[in-house]
């Protein structure tokens, strides 16, 4: 668990950068002296992003479908072009499920388990020789509250955080007399655009927002607190409400009891 100072300076590559919660790592990584990388799969909405940092000069946009490895690999070497290292890599791009089980195509299971697990595991494996010659660097993953609980409607999704979870583990392990660092940051409800584009059964956008994540935590201040928590050197970080620390809790010390409670929850 290295502790790291600051962020002047360092290189910062965010996936998913171009809204939501990649969008406010980027806002709030720039303002600790980060040079950011923004990656999405939209140029013009990186570059919207990119002049609402401060210092908007020493950031880039890159673009990735993140699904697509040639993609990948192209925008790894454009990033170690133009900036030569990359100190922190944040694995945040993902699509979210609204659909039970019974409802939700195989299409659908391998579209989600697509972005939000093998195309972290491939950028992350894309980028780790870096960090191995670096001899440093903090790989992060975002993960969710729901890859620790797993819920109503979010089958799929809940498996492929939980997954993306386990792997980073693993990778921890491997890796952690080589001077590199593994996060695993797990959100509950913070107020985005996630379930607007989760997907429904047939692998359609829902298209409307949930109660929960309208009442959630401010993206701004969800990023204030993963940043200052990857800075302090944390592996595992749950940030969200009460409700969702408390359900991660009581998932450690009792699964039995979490069982019984997402039952009467009212998830949806």
């Amino acid at each position: 668990m290295a502790k790291q100072d600051d962020l002047n300076g360092k290189v910062v590559w965010i996936t998913g950068a171009s809204s939501g919660l990649g969008k406010a790592l980027a806002q709030e990584c720039a303002l600790q002296g980060a040079q950011v990388v923004l990656t999405a799969r939209r140029f013009e909405e990186l570059e919207n992003v990119r002049v609402t940092l401060l210092h908007p000069d020493q950031h880039i946009s890159v673009t990735a479908d993140i699904t697509d490895e040639n993609q990948v690999r192209h925008a790894y070497e454009q990033v170690l072009a133009h900036k030569g290292r990359i100190d922190w890599l944040i694995n945040n791009a993902g699509l979210s499920q609204r659909a039970l089980i019974a409802d939700t195509t195989m299409q659908t299971e391998r579209a989600i388990m697509e972005v939000d697990y093998f195309s972290q595991v491939f950028l992350t494996k894309t980028v780790l020789p870096t960090f191995l010659a670096q001899k440093s660097g903090r790989i992060a993953f975002v993960s969710s509250v729901a890859g620790l609980l797993g819920t109503q409607y979010r089958a799929t999704y809940s498996a492929a955080k939980a997954a993306i979870h386990m792997w980073a583990n693993s990778l921890r392990a491997e890796v952690a007399d080589q001077g590199v660092d593994v996060s695993v940051i797990f959100p509950g409800f913070v107020k985005t655009n996630v379930s607007f584009n989760a997907l429904n059964g047939a692998g359609k956008a829902q298209g409307h927002q949930d109660e929960a994540i309208e009442n959630g935590l401010e993206a701004d201040e969800f990023a204030k607190i993963a940043v200052k928590a990857l800075l302090k050197g944390d592996e595992y970080i749950v940030v969200g409400g009460s409700k969702e620390v408390l359900g991660t809790w009581v998932a450690r010390l009792s699964p039995s009891t979490l069982y019984k409670m997402i039952r009467k929850a009212k998830v949806k």
